[in-house]
């Protein structure tokens, strides 16, 4: 039998957890915070599941566009939690008017140009995995929902170079896939992996597999080609250039406000042959990121370099004794890393940290198995935002943000973000607990992701989940640290983003936007007023 994605929640329907196994894990984390989960609520089926009538006419519309009810629900909400409870309880009244899923430029142009005529707004589905609220548009509005996943392919290889051309609506499976059978890999894995698409990736700003020198998409990307509602937009592909400001950089991050990525050329490698991997027990954290910090700036650019503070540590199963846990890897194309994972781990001795059972070295195919604590924190990882499901159907709040500051503001920084964060969950949750990791780490500073989790109210989870989003927002601002390193903006940090931004740099996005979408029909509300 295939597996379905789920309708409601994160990822596939077979990985969800039975109801007596959700009942057991809301009373573990009850017992953890001293809170009483509810017994396990049962999500609404697909097809119980009521939608508002369809605004649009498709008579003339391409073949491709479909108001189909299930195609309208599984394009309604991204996959944050308050995405995840509406969805559960069945509440798809935010859903599209239509869905439009083109196979080819022609189709796209059609559906752009018809959509132009209706005078609906154009919502890029990507993979539909976002957490800020970046795919679901506003209610007032008409929205067509623009998924083009039906555009998969790899179109072009220059081996020589490595870079390959691959069209925007390939998922990470499929991209690797086809980049396999030549012997190379994007190797670029955030934890949307399975369902996000490269032309989210690049429109989001993503962060992915390493965690330093090439964090971001940005940096794996030669050129990208977008149609906006005035035409076609095509970069050249150049290792490197002087001239002028990057028009690859107005898209990436662009959130579907100014066009639809449709391909991209990207810098691929040759797939790994050689690894190593560690991980390194600390009693103090404050020692932790001391030596994370050297390892950073140390120009051995581990390839994983994640610190669990022992919060983190203790809830993915990764360390049980209240140590921290910095996970170190290195890997090669060309060569043995013995020397770098040596040097990497006298640095992290120098610091008090303690390496139980060695460094692990392997060598030959692109096997993604591993073994001790970082083999726990690798599955922890991908399961995530599968147990993000089942705590909110117990009746617990669940949810992650993640930032970027230098490292002489961290410590100010995290002090400043615990305390306002676990204030805010002690008013309206009653309780709850804060944890921390670095998922990237730069010569220059961190990039910190915390994991709130509280009680939930049933019928006041949004409430509940903003003020605690709004206290952690404030204190990154009081830091001028950035709203999101790799989340994307969408519509969830807008009000800090606008912040962030110089308000000369607010007008002129505003300008490129009214140039390039003078009808404002591409994703309204995104980055710029509609």
């Amino acid at each position: 039998m295939t597996d379905r994605k789920s309708h409601w929640g994160w990822g596939w329907e077979s990985k969800q957890r039975d109801a007596k196994a959700r009942a057991q894990l809301g009373q573990q984390v009850g017992m953890m915070l001293g809170i009483e989960a509810r017994p396990p609520a049962e999500p609404v089926p697909l097809d119980a599941i009521e939608l508002p009538a369809s605004r649009l006419d498709l008579a003339g519309a391409p073949a491709c566009v479909s108001a189909e009810h299930e195609a309208r629900v599984r394009h309604t909400y991204g996959r944050n939690y308050v995405d995840i409870v509406r969805g559960m309880r069945g509440d798809f009244a935010a859903a599209p008017d239509a869905v439009a899923t083109p196979a080819t430029d022609e189709e796209l142009e059609s559906v752009l140009a018809w959509a132009e005529g209706t005078e609906a707004k154009v919502i890029p589905w990507g993979g539909g995995t976002s957490v800020v609220g970046g795919v679901e548009g506003p209610r007032e509005t008409v929205r067509l929902a623009l998924d083009l996943r039906a555009m998969n392919r790899l179109l072009e290889l220059d081996e020589t170079s490595l870079h390959a051309r691959i069209q925007g609506g390939a998922s990470g499976p499929e991209l690797e896939r086809q980049l396999a059978e030549h012997g190379l890999t994007l190797r670029f894995y955030p934890q949307s992996f399975e369902f996000a698409t490269l032309g989210g990736w690049i429109a989001t700003r993503a962060g992915g597999h390493f965690a330093t020198l090439h964090t971001h998409i940005d940096e794996l990307t030669a050129s990208v080609r977008a149609l906006t509602p005035r035409g076609w937009w095509e970069s050249w592909r150049l290792p490197g250039s002087g001239a002028g400001p990057s028009p690859d950089r107005l898209l990436l991050g662009s959130e579907g406000t100014l066009g639809v990525i449709t391909d991209a050329w990207m810098r691929v490698r040759r797939r790994p042959r050689f690894r190593a991997t560690a991980s390194v027990h600390f009693q103090e954290f404050e020692a932790a990121v001391a030596a994370t910090r050297e390892l950073a700036q140390s120009g051995l650019h581990p390839s994983n370099c994640r610190l669990l503070d022992r919060r983190e540590a203790a809830i993915n199963f990764v360390a049980q004794d209240g140590t921290s846990v910095l996970i170190v890897a290195f890997e090669s194309a060309h060569h043995p890393l013995q020397p770098w994972m040596e040097r990497a781990l006298a640095i992290t001795a120098e610091h008090g940290g303690e390496t139980r059972t060695g460094p692990t070295y392997r060598e030959g195919a692109d096997k993604n198995e591993s073994g001790g604590a970082a083999g726990s924190w690798k599955a922890a990882f991908v399961d995530a935002p599968y147990l993000l499901n089942d705590l909110a159907t117990v009746g617990v709040l669940v949810d992650t943000f993640e930032t970027a500051c230098t490292w002489s503001g961290f410590e100010a920084l995290h002090a400043d973000v615990v305390r306002s964060v676990r204030g805010a969950l002690k008013e309206h949750c009653g309780g709850g607990s804060v944890s921390c990791r670095f998922t990237h780490v730069y010569p220059d500073g961190p990039a910190p992701y915390y994991t709130f989790v509280g009680g939930a109210r049933e019928g006041a989870e949004a409430e509940q989940w903003m003020a605690v989003r709004q206290a952690a927002g404030d204190a990154l601002a009081r830091h001028r640290a950035t709203i999101t390193h790799h989340h994307a903006v969408g519509r969830v940090h807008r009000p800090w983003y606008d912040r962030q931004r110089p308000a000369p740099f607010a007008a002129a996005l505003r300008a490129a936007k009214r140039e390039l979408d003078p009808g404002g029909m591409m994703n309204p509300g995104v980055l710029v007023d509609p």
